[in-house]
């Protein structure tokens, strides 16, 4: 089959790239001249576990092409994704100027019917929006359908080639054989794919994520309460996660969620509702402790230093707003970095990918360490950000003899307090007794 995937950004590589994989022939379409170019020759251009190696393979084997020409990028192409940024307006709402820009331009070159898939992360009543903006000067036949991504940044790849599900959302029976033939080989193992109306595939994926979001700010309200009264927040989620009902996933409290969709969702959710006189208190009680919880560490920090950090310098340990990405979009270390030197503080960062990205938000704000221990070198604390693996089992012994003071916060509770006792650390988590 023959695929165009406009737009290179994170869900449209990823997308192009593994459906090349199970031998499609894709053209994928940016405006941006240098990321083509760089693309074409075999740069990648986002970390993304996993994915370098099939797009290189891809890439070399004639599957996978780049272009800047929309006209030349769809011309044989029997379905077209597009997957484009909706960035949040000021008031929370999802800007689709780029997906009806591109749909605008589809319908002055569509000459043959096509498979217009919106892959992006769109509102409810987007793909009547679409169709709309094509028809305008395309009067042939065509199919809109939704089709969401519902991928996981850091395993990307492994939920793309082996979907939970798949939601398509198209009224038409000709786009449905279409969608059926080209996901087949990704559900072999009998996962399904689910056909519904394509406004209740866009309020899908808002639903999904924003769901989540909840279960994570749940946790995050829990682990406060047991700061307060004594409990241990980690002995309580194993408890409520052994209940299939509620499930072991996204118990994990910390100091918030970030990334490009979980905050951006909830907001847009929430925008759509307001439109429809709807107030979704849930969601923005969710929003509102999302907030507060990315500062969560802060009144740790300045009890331990009687509320003077001036002339402070802290190690942090990771930008990421998780692991196994470079993406920092709303991560919780940014609103850590702002706090700590508005307060007067000295940050020295580490993060095994994500260190580029900040520095071009921050340049000199900051310092950037060639390693995580190089980070520790005359701080008087150490702070965790974001749970990458290689901080796990680090060398307690040379942490203690690179800090000022055996003090480490802890936003993703990723020591055990005991060996913390046992090590003489002052330990500060979420959710659990303090380590003194």
């Amino acid at each position: 089959m023959k695929i165009a995937v406009v737009g290179t950004g994170y869900v449209g590589l990823v997308t192009g790239t593994c459906f090349a994989e199970t031998g499609n022939q894709v053209t994928c379409v940016d405006i941006d001249k240098s990321k083509v170019e760089k693309l074409s020759n075999g740069q990648i251009t986002i970390y993304e576990p996993g994915l370098e190696k099939i797009f290189l393979r891809n890439l070399k084997e004639g599957r996978l092409h780049f272009t800047t020409n929309l006209a030349e990028g769809v011309k044989d192409a029997t379905i077209v994704f597009l997957a484009l940024p909706t960035p949040p307006g000021e008031d929370g709402s999802a800007d689709l100027k780029y997906i009806l820009g591109v749909a605008d331009d589809l319908g002055k070159i569509l000459t043959d019917y096509k498979v217009i898939v919106d892959k992006s992360t769109v509102p409810v009543g987007t793909a009547d929006k679409v169709q709309a903006a094509i028809a305008k000067n395309f009067k042939g036949e065509f199919a809109v359908v939704s089709n969401p991504e519902f991928l996981r940044e850091g395993v990307a790849v492994d939920d793309f080639m082996k979907p939970d599900r798949v939601v398509v959302g198209t009224s038409d029976d000709r786009a449905k054989k279409v969608m059926t033939e080209l996901y087949a080989p990704f559900v072999r193992s009998g996962n399904p794919v689910i056909f519904m109306d394509e406004k209740s595939a866009e309020l899908t994926k808002y639903a999904a994520n924003s769901f989540l979001a909840v279960k994570i700010s749940f946790m995050n309200e829990i682990a406060r309460l047991c700061e307060r009264l004594g409990a241990d927040v980690d002995m309580v989620r194993k408890g409520i996660g052994s209940d299939e009902r509620i499930g072991k996933r996204f118990l994990f409290p910390g100091i918030g969620y970030g990334g490009s969709c979980f905050p951006k969702d909830v907001q847009a959710l929430v925008k759509s509702s307001s439109e429809v006189e709807y107030d979704f208190e849930i969601l923005n009680a969710v929003m509102k402790v999302n907030e507060e919880q990315k500062l969560f560490l802060m009144p740790k920090i300045n009890a331990y230093f009687n509320n003077n950090l001036k002339g402070k310098r802290f190690a942090l340990w990771g930008l990421a707003f998780k692991p196994n990405t470079d993406d920092i979009r709303e991560a919780p270390a940014l609103y850590m970095i702002d706090a700590l030197t508005e307060a007067g503080a000295t940050v020295h960062a580490y993060d095994p990918e994500a260190m580029p990205n900040v520095k071009q938000i921050v340049g000199d704000k900051i310092d950037f360490a060639e390693s995580q221990y190089d980070a520790l070198e005359n701080a008087d604390a150490l702070i965790i950000a974001t749970e990458w693996s290689e901080f796990r089992t680090p060398e307690f012994e040379k942490i203690s003899s690179m800090l000022n003071n055996k003090v480490i916060f802890d936003g993703r509770n990723v020591y055990d307090r005991a060996q913390m006792k046992e090590l003489g650390f002052f330990y500060e988590s979420v959710g659990r007794e303090a380590v003194k």
